[in-house]
């Protein structure tokens, strides 16, 4: 019997629950999420980004799963900081091919002082164009999470990656609890938050409920959830990691639904190695944003045009970028709000 589980935002989740979530029958799992979904979303739009590595290479950091990194030898060319301009022609083409938000990610630890003053002139030109505005720049202090503020950035990307207790496993130059902190500031500074983790790292069921909890259990949710499946390359220790069933792929995007029904969930790394039917499997667990491109930072993503003919297949159009689309989403987000605090007075008069 499917488990009955309220669509407003919660804050509370245990990990029995979630647990519970994981365990029901696959049909089952995802009409629950399919459900959720269309009480918040418009099932058949998917909103569409365009993320462009503005700085590739060298990193210090030692994630296990990433070229990028200084640590490991994976062929990667490395570039510097890109150009401003170069940076908004790619953002006026992304625009072009359809994409609502451009999205700009370099491989630091955390942005220099130097380097800032590039960066702020980035979001204030993709700004310009028409554009929402995302960056993942690495560990943020308090002032630079302003900085990108006052300069219009509208999502900062900064994954937890995986639960507390794996992590340990897969990075060790950066705390989960730096990664919290960073999501703090970002909040803190009024933009929204971009976070999520990825599959397929050797991590255990349980460690992906843990992710989940993380992330729902923050004061507010991501307003965008970024479920990545791990993509695989040589030099990098997760190279011969072990394949993901795509079952529990879609299985941890329901769930996500479930948990976070008023977040984007978005569809990936990974979507290279995915056919049309898992993607349209997704879809229906409840997954409404992808990334358009060639590229996803340094691995291959599905070409623009495979992804429009694959829309037009399953009849889903791009998410509009902004008014009625986004009054009816924040309309919604009201509603379950409502709905929440209706049902906490109706539990207490009842007790």
């Amino acid at each position: 019997m499917t488990a009955t589980v309220a669509s407003f935002p919660r804050h509370d989740w245990t990990l029995a629950e979630v647990m519970a979530l994981f365990e029901q029958p696959f049909s089952d799992l995802l009409f629950q999420a399919q459900g959720v979904h269309r009480q918040h979303f418009d099932p058949n739009r998917v909103q569409v980004s365009t993320l462009l590595s503005i700085k590739t290479g060298a990193c210090p950091e030692d994630c296990k799963y990433c070229p990028q990194s200084g640590h490991y030898d994976t062929e990667l060319e490395k570039q510097k900081l890109m150009e401003v301009q170069q940076v908004l022609e790619a953002a006026a083409r992304a625009r072009d091919a359809g994409s609502s938000r451009f999205c700009m990610g370099a491989a630091w630890k955390h942005p220099s002082a130097r380097d800032m003053p590039y960066v702020l002139e980035m979001v204030r030109g993709v700004k310009a164009l028409g554009l929402e505005t995302c960056m993942t720049l690495g560990q943020l202090s308090r002032e630079q999470t302003q900085a990108l503020a006052a300069a219009g950035l509208d999502y900062y990307n900064h994954n937890l990656d995986t639960s507390p207790e794996f992590y340990g496993n897969i990075i060790t130059t950066r705390t989960y609890a730096e990664r919290l902190e960073t999501l703090a500031y970002v909040r803190e500074a009024g933009m929204k938050i971009c976070s999520g983790g990825i599959l397929g790292m050797g991590e255990s069921l349980a460690d992906r409920a843990k992710l989940l909890i993380e992330l729902a259990n923050l004061p507010e949710h991501p307003e965008s959830v970024p479920i990545n499946m791990l993509v695989k390359v040589r030099g990098t220790p997760l190279a011969g990691a072990e394949d993901l069933d795509p079952f529990d792929f879609i299985r941890t995007l329901a769930v996500a639904r479930i948990m976070m029904p008023c977040s984007h969930v978005r569809l990936s790394a990974g979507r290279e190695q995915m056919n049309d039917q898992m993607q349209a499997l997704a879809f229906l667990a409840g997954a409404n944003a992808v990334f358009y491109g060639e590229e996803l930072l340094t691995t291959e993503n599905p070409e623009a045009e495979r992804d429009r003919q694959l829309f037009r297949r399953l009849g889903i159009r791009p998410e509009e970028r902004a008014g009625h689309a986004d009054e009816v989403h924040q309309a919604a987000i009201e509603q379950a709000v409502r709905e929440q605090r209706d049902s906490r007075l109706f539990y207490n008069a009842a007790g």
